[in-house]
C-alpha cells in the first residue's frame, strides 16, 4: 500500500509547556476519500467536516476531527504517533533540537520505512535516513495527511495545558495554553516561574 506520512510540530512559540510533535499516517487514496466525504461526528446532515490548519480550526473543530482520527485509528484506517518534549529540556538543548528529537521519536514509534513518503511543514526535516521526504512552506494548508498531523499535535497539546491550569490556576493556561499574553506576563510577575516555564524564553523578555 502506498502510505504518506504528515509531521506537523505544535508549541515552538510559547514561554511555558511542551513543544508536540505529530507524524500521521494514512494510505494516499484513502486519506483522499475519507477527507472528501468526511461529515461531522454528530452525525448533522450534509455539512462537511472541513480540512485545514489546526490553528484556523475552532476549538470544537478540532475536537471534532480528533474524534474521527481516533475512529479510523481504532478501525485500522491509519496511525499516529505524538511525542513531546518538556520546557526544562527545551530549556536544555534548545528548540530546534527538540522538535528534531520529536521528529525522530514519532517516525520510529511507527515504525516509518526510509522510503515512505514522508511530508514536513514549513521548516522541519526528518533524520536523512528517510530519502523520500518533502518540506513544505505552509504544509498545513496544502496537505491533508499535514493538517491531521496539526490537529493531533494541537489538541494534545491543549489539553495537557488545561490540565495543568488545575495544577497552576492563577496563570491561565487554560486561556493561552502557555502562549506569551500580556495576562500571563503579569501573572509570572506576581506569581513568578512554574516548572512548566521555559526559563530560556523569558530571560530577555519584557513580562510587563
Amino acid at each position: 500500500m502506498k502510505y504518506v506520512i504528515g509531521i506537523d510540530e505544535v508549541g515552538r512559540g510559547p514561554v511555558a509547556g511542551p513543544v508536540t510533535v505529530c507524524a500521521f499516517r494514512m494510505n494516499q487514496d484513502l486519506l483522499k476519500s475519507r477527507i472528501k466525504n468526511q461529515t461531522r461526528p454528530n452525525g448533522s446532515f450534509g455539512r462537511k467536516l472541513k480540512i485545514r490548519d489546526s490553528k484556523k480550526l475552532s476549538r470544537d473543530q478540532r475536537e471534532q476531527w480528533f474524534k474521527v482520527i481516533k475512529e479510523w485509528k481504532q478501525k485500522g484506517l491509519c496511525n499516529f504517533s505524538v511525542v513531546s518534549v518538556s520546557a526544562k529540556e527545551i530549556d536544555k538543548i534548545g528548540i530546534s533540537p527538540a522538535i528534531r528529537k520529536c521528529v525522530s521519536k514519532c517516525l520510529y514509534t511507527l515504525d516509518a520505512k526510509s522510503y515512505t513518503l514522508i511530508l514536513l511543514d514549513g521548516s522541519l526535516k526528518a533524520p536523512i535516513e528517510f530519502k523520500n521526504q518533502k518540506t513544505i512552506i505552509k504544509g498545513d494548508e496544502k496537505e491533508p495527511a499535514i493538517s491531521l498531523a496539526s490537529i493531533v499535535a494541537k489538541v494534545t497539546r491543549d489539553r495537557y495545558m488545561r490540565n495543568q491550569a488545575k495544577k497552576y490556576s492563577a496563570y491561565g493556561f487554560e486561556n493561552h495554553v502557555g502562549y506569551g499574553t500580556r495576562a500571563h506576563y503579569e501573572a509570572i510577575n506576581k506569581k513568578g516561574l512554574t516548572p512548566l516555564h521555559r526559563r530560556s524564553f523569558l530571560k530577555n523578555k519584557n513580562k510587563k
